[in-house]
Formats: C-alpha cells, sequence, structure tokens
C-alpha cells in the first residue's frame, strides 16, 4: 500500500492546473497528485479513491470552491480542506470559513504551498485511531464557554462595540482564541508572519469582519454542560487561563523575544483544548476514560490513549496544526506532558508551557487519578535550565481545584 500523500488540485483553469503539475514535479517521490478542472469532477475522482488533502480554487462556474469543500467535509471528513485562490473577495473567503482549514492566495510560491501541506499532514501519525482523525479534521469550531459566549454576543449588538473589549474577551476563551488566529494566519490577509496574540488578530479582522464571523457565519459554539456530568468547563477554563499567564511570566524572565512570551500565552491557554474536543464530540468514550483513570489509578493521559488511541495533547495539536496555528504553539501543545519528546534544544514556548502547567497546582483539572504533574528535569538538563527552576517556582501561584472535570 502507497505511503504517499494523495493530493487532489482543483481549478477551471487548465493553465493553472499545468502550472502546479509542472511546479510540483519534485515531490512525486512524496506525493500522489490528481487534477480536477471542476467540483463535481473531484467529487467523483473522491469517490474512487480517497485523498489526504484537497487543494481547490474558489471561484469555479457551477460549483465553487466553497460549496466543493462544504461536500468533502460532509462525505470526506477526514480530508484536509485548503483553498487557494486570486480572489480576495472577504465574502467569498467568510464562505469558505467552516469547510476549509487553511487558506491561500495566488500567487503561491511553491515552497510555502509545499510546506503548508506538509505542516498539515505531519501530525496524523499521533492520531492512531482513523476515528479520530475524520472527527478532528471535521471540525469546524471549539465549543466555548457559555458565558463568554453570550457576553461576546452582547458586546457586538452593541452600537459602541469596542475592539479592545472584543479582544479581551476572545482572548479569555481557548476555543474563540483558536478560531480567530486560523483565520488571521490564513494567507488571505498577507500579514506575512504568523499571529499568536488573540488581541491583535481581532485588530487585524476588524469590527465588522468579527462581528460577521460571530453573528453570522457562526464560527463560534457553546459548550452544551449535558454531554457530560463530570466535565466542568469552567474548572478548565481558570486552569488554561492561569496556565497561560504563568508560562507568559516564566517566558518574560527567559526571553527577551516578544514572539516567544505572545506564544507562551496562547500556547498555555490552548494546552488542553484536546479534552474540549474528546468532550465535545465523544463524551461517552471521554466519561469512560475518565472512569478507567479512576478505578486503575492511572493518569487521564494514560486512560485516553487506552480508550480512544490517542490522549489530548496529540488531538488538540493535531487540529491545532490542520488550521495553521503557529508551530512552536503546535509544538508545546502536543508535547506538554513530554517535551523530552521535542527535539528543541532552546527555551521555546514548550518550556514555558511544560513548566507552568507542572507548577500550576499540584493536581491538573480533569484528572481523577490525581495524578501531579512533573517537571521533565532531563528535559531542562538538555536545555542547561534547571538552576532556573528555582525561580519559576517563585512566582508560581498555589492553585487549588475542587472536584475535576
Amino acid at each position: 500500500m502507497s505511503t504517499k500523500t494523495r493530493i487532489l488540485f482543483v481549478d477551471d483553469e487548465p493553465n493553472i492546473l499545468e502550472g502546479l503539475r509542472r511546479m510540483l514535479r519534485g515531490q512525486r517521490d512524496r506525493w500522489e497528485m490528481a487534477f480536477a478542472a471542476t467540483g463535481p469532477a473531484a467529487l467523483a475522482q473522491m469517490a474512487e479513491a480517497p485523498f489526504d488533502v484537497v487543494v481547490s480554487d474558489m471561484r469555479m462556474p457551477g460549483m465553487d470552491g466553497a460549496q466543493l469543500l462544504t461536500e468533502v467535509r460532509q462525505r470526506y471528513p477526514a480530508t484536509v480542506r485548503i483553498v487557494l485562490s486570486g480572489h480576495s473577495d472577504l465574502e467569498l473567503v467568510m464562505k469558505s470559513v467552516g469547510p476549509t482549514h487553511q487558506y491561500l492566495t495566488k500567487p503561491c510560491d511553491v515552497d510555502k504551498l509545499k510546506a503548508t501541506v506538509e505542516r498539515a499532514v505531519a501530525l496524523r501519525s499521533l492520531l492512531i485511531s482513523d476515528e479520530l482523525r475524520t472527527l478532528v479534521t471535521g471540525l469546524h469550531s471549539i465549543p466555548s464557554l457559555p458565558a463568554l459566549y453570550e457576553e461576546i454576543v452582547q458586546a457586538l449588538r452593541s452600537p459602541d462595540a469596542a475592539l479592545s473589549v472584543i479582544g479581551e474577551i476572545i482572548g479569555r476563551d481557548p476555543g474563540m482564541s483558536a478560531k480567530i488566529l486560523q483565520l488571521v494566519n490564513s494567507a488571505f490577509f498577507g500579514l506575512g508572519r504568523a499571529v499568536a496574540s488573540p488581541g491583535q488578530a481581532v485588530s487585524f479582522l476588524g469590527l465588522d469582519t468579527i462581528r460577521a464571523l460571530v453573528l453570522s457565519v457562526n464560527v463560534f459554539e457553546q459548550f452544551d454542560p449535558q454531554k457530560i456530568r463530570a466535565f466542568r468547563l469552567e474548572s478548565l477554563w481558570i486552569h488554561s487561563l492561569s496556565v497561560g499567564t504563568l508560562a507568559r511570566t516564566i517566558a518574560t524572565l527567559e526571553s527577551s523575544l516578544k514572539s516567544v512570551r505572545e506564544e507562551s500565552l496562547l500556547a498555555g491557554l490552548l494546552h488542553d483544548i484536546g479534552k474540549l474536543i474528546l468532550v465535545a464530540n465523544l463524551p461517552n468514550e471521554y466519561d469512560a476514560a475518565q472512569a478507567l483513570a479512576s478505578r486503575e489509578r492511572i493518569c487521564v493521559t494514560e486512560a485516553q490513549r487506552q480508550v480512544f488511541g490517542s490522549s489530548h495533547p496529540e488531538v488538540g495539536a493535531y487540529l491545532l496544526r490542520i488550521w495553521g496555528i503557529p508551530d512552536e504553539v503546535v509544538e508545546a501543545v502536543a508535547f506538554h506532558h513530554q517535551p523530552s519528546v521535542s527535539p528543541a534544544d532552546r527555551f521555546t514556548a514548550l518550556t514555558a508551557v511544560h513548566a507552568a502547567n507542572a507548577l500550576d497546582g499540584v493536581v491538573p483539572p480533569g484528572d481523577p487519578a490525581r495524578c501531579p504533574q512533573t517537571i521533565d528535569l532531563p528535559y531542562l538538563e538538555r536545555l542547561d535550565l534547571v538552576d532556573r527552576l528555582a525561580e519559576w517556582r517563585a512566582i508560581s501561584p498555589v492553585a487549588a481545584y475542587g472536584a475535576a472535570p
């Protein structure tokens, strides 16, 4: 069986398809490529054999790119969906927000196209279960804390809504932050650099765009607390904010780079986002993992691997990667329990988040086995940072949690 990544390119302009075929000839040892001139033709090819990635133009006669990718999401949710378009029409971008993982603009540098595809599929091996891969790739949003959802809706309906207020609300919620950053980091906005701050993202997008996304396109959704009785979203929210804040403080001590501080805050906020994905979409299995952890006295990550085949760090990192969230943030989410697995040899957001998660109280929320988080000392030794641990402990708050979510 072929181990090549199967990619389908869809564009109604023959010259574009021929140009892609020519530019990507050097990828034939890694990619198995197919080309289609219309949406229906693309769906016909997908019906014959599955594709890992679909890269589609936006404006096409008959079935446009948004319609095609919506069909792909419904029929083949495990497929990564990328728009490659020369049209910077905000209305079309809004149509593609739900069914699209990433948005690239024409003309697209071949190295950027290759890097985008490779990054999007790079973490698939972390999700052993086909069911999990299909679930995560098929997501279009992450549930938010109901109170914050209502707060942002009310703020946006106000005639004198302020960007700073909207940015502050979004910056307090993992689901909202991830979705806004997915959009602002797309090539459509042409920023030329990765944005890791929800507040900055809101400023770039502007109030009208945010209002349309929330009130018209419905990119945010409320978490349904009835899905699992044992899950307390508020506890996870408090822990995520605390880890993000502490991670940024540690990063401020260790790095002069603003980017590292921003990545540390965001990665801390998002580090447990995989829990939200699992509990919102597979509540019975999530409940089973919690019960297994409690019964066998094992940590929740181990229980999740037994039930799902993967644990929440891998689930969260996979979604953030295909959404185009900055690599440093994705790495921190993926390895925040096991930083030694990462090849990093310097202080990064991963270092800050791992330390903050371990220092933010004795027990992480969501772990019925009450497993304490411990600092990975061999990892810190590798980075020559063991002597910094005492100062990190000195600035960490003592957090106390009630029942685990």
